[in-house]
């Protein structure tokens, strides 16, 4: 007896040291996971439910439903009182589509949704939804607070993407938006009136719309992946768009407070991220946009690999041709893409694409409109190439084109707060780690590198650039976002010190008097 108790107990605590082990070196491993990664784990040991359809042969949302409500958050963000979310003439012309705005005397509030994506805590939300705010507070669905921090933003799709502090959370699997059909049944989830957790239902009723919303509310200087443009009005007439635009349009019932939610199929696959609505009205009329996962994706990991999104430039300014477009030009060809410009020593102009050509194919695909090139062009990195036939007089060419890199202009500012991920937001800027070969070449042995700087805040007023080296913060040093973190929560009297060296090897030593940061005591 005594023999069989031994052997239990040496069973049990060999059983204890080994999974002990296993959860050290799965988290060791899982935090060099990409997003794409962390997904493909967390299914493989949570695989979804099968069922989408009833014994009646009827579409069952039920199970999608309540797979995917878990992992949809509550966004809350606060403004300072003169702030402006930079979206009101777009409320004006397509409604209250940017989230729920609230004013009521001094700082001012809005909500959106957000969608949780990685068991660790990055959650995908809309640009215009965390734009410009002081305080970014997330509840999640079982009605814990966090506070979120921006790892990173594109306003050229309208993506961000955010972080809170939490582990083993529910998430939204990553589906395939090129496979979406029309016609197919989807859900929106999302906190529509700050009516938290609402689920509705609808169809896909169309894909690749460019609807001309995203970058085209203020006059702004943008590289895109179609060239350095500067967006302003026209004689009073209609704005050069910069963003990238291919939205899933649906009859879901999408409405203010919605932006940054889900789309989902009926299996509870991610396959959009809510962002529009097109109303006269300010509420639902019947038009939900959503941007395709399949943009996301590749938008999200850049900004959490490398703080900013790597894109690839193409080098072409183009109109879309209908019949109209087709009598002012004087042509005869009423679908494709018409080249207006290339840049100089852009991948179109290296590869031979000159003013005038068609653009009728993008990977052997029909280009019917914008989105057609935008989308392919902009899921791919610099030093990619891409195919393109255009239609040159008569003849028809093909064009393998290598995109050139792109650093790309982010439209975001924050304020300062007490917390230190609020104080990060206020310094306007993404990090990555210094490689070995960089901590040689400016003889440091720790630092981080800007890798995005945000208008109007901290980093952009001081001008420290992209590419600066930061060695420490409050004289400590910094290899990582969260050293940064353990810096900013040691302010003494709300002074700030940032160390550091500018690109071309200059050093600095600067203080900051962060207004109304201070010691608790």
């Amino acid at each position: 007896m005594k023999k069989f108790g031994l052997t239990l107990i040496t069973a049990f605590l060999g059983g204890a040291l080994a999974l002990g082990t296993y959860k050290v070196l799965e988290n060791k491993y899982t935090s060099n996971m990409s997003l794409d990664e962390k997904q493909k784990v967390y299914f493989a040991n949570n695989p979804l439910p099968p069922s989408n359809l009833s014994s009646a042969g009827e579409v069952d949302l039920t199970t999608a439903a309540a797979e995917v409500t878990p992992a949809v958050v509550y966004i809350r963000t606060t403004y300072a009182a003169q702030a402006s979310n930079g979206q009101d003439q777009m409320q004006q012309l397509f409604g209250d589509m940017f989230g729920q705005r609230m004013v009521p005397q001094g700082p001012q509030m809005a909500s959106g949704s957000g969608v949780i994506i990685s068991p660790d805590g990055y959650i995908v939300t809309n640009n215009h939804v965390v734009e410009k705010a002081e305080k970014i507070e997330v509840v999640t669905n079982d009605h814990r607070h966090f506070t979120g921090k921006v790892i990173g933003t594109d306003p050229n799709t309208d993506l961000a993407l955010v972080k809170i502090d939490a582990t083993n959370l529910p998430i939204v699997k990553f589906g395939n938006s090129d496979a979406v059909k029309v016609g197919e049944w989807v859900l929106a989830v999302g906190n529509p009136f700050r009516l938290t957790s609402t689920v509705t239902a609808g169809i896909v009723s169309a894909k690749g719309r460019g609807l001309g919303l995203i970058g085209s509310n203020q006059d702004q200087e943008q590289d895109t992946p179609f060239g350095h443009m500067r967006t302003q009005r026209q004689g009073g007439g209609k704005q050069l768009n910069t963003g990238i635009e291919s939205f899933i349009q649906t009859d879901a019932a999408i409405n203010p407070g919605n932006s940054g939610g889900a789309l989902v199929n009926t299996k509870g696959e991610l396959i959009g991220i809510n962002s529009a609505i097109a109303s006269q009205t300010g509420s639902y009329e019947g038009y939900g946009f959503a941007i395709p996962i399949n943009l996301a994706k590749k938008v999200l990991n850049d900004i959490e690999k490398y703080g900013s999104v790597k894109r690839g430039y193409l080098g072409v300014s183009f109109k879309e041709l209908d019949q109209d477009a087709a009598d002012a030009l004087h042509i005869s060809k009423t679908v494709g893409l018409y080249v207006d410009d290339v840049a100089p020593g852009s991948g179109a102009a290296q590869a031979g694409l000159q003013h005038g050509d068609i653009i009728t194919k993008v990977e052997g695909k029909t280009v019917y409109e914008s989105s057609d090139l935008q989308e392919p062009v902009a899921r791919l990195q610099p030093g990619d190439k891409i195919n393109v036939t255009v239609l040159r007089g008569s003849d028809e060419k093909n064009f393998s084109i290598t995109l050139k890199a792109d650093a790309g202009n982010l439209a975001r500012r924050t304020a300062v707060n007490k917390s230190a991920e609020e104080l990060y937001n206020k310094l306007g800027a993404s990090f990555r780690a210094l490689t070995p070969a960089q901590k040689s070449k400016y003889h440091v042995n720790s630092g981080v590198v800007v890798t995005q700087v945000r208008p109007g805040l901290l980093f952009d007023d001081t001008q420290i650039p992209v590419g600066s080296i930061i060695t420490s913060i409050n004289k400590q040093p910094v290899n990582s976002v969260s050293d940064i973190d353990n810096a900013l929560t040691n302010l003494k009297n709300g002074s700030l010190i940032i160390t550091g060296y500018y690109p071309d090897g200059t050093s600095f030593n600067n203080m900051f008097q962060m207004q109304g940061q201070g010691d608790d005591n």
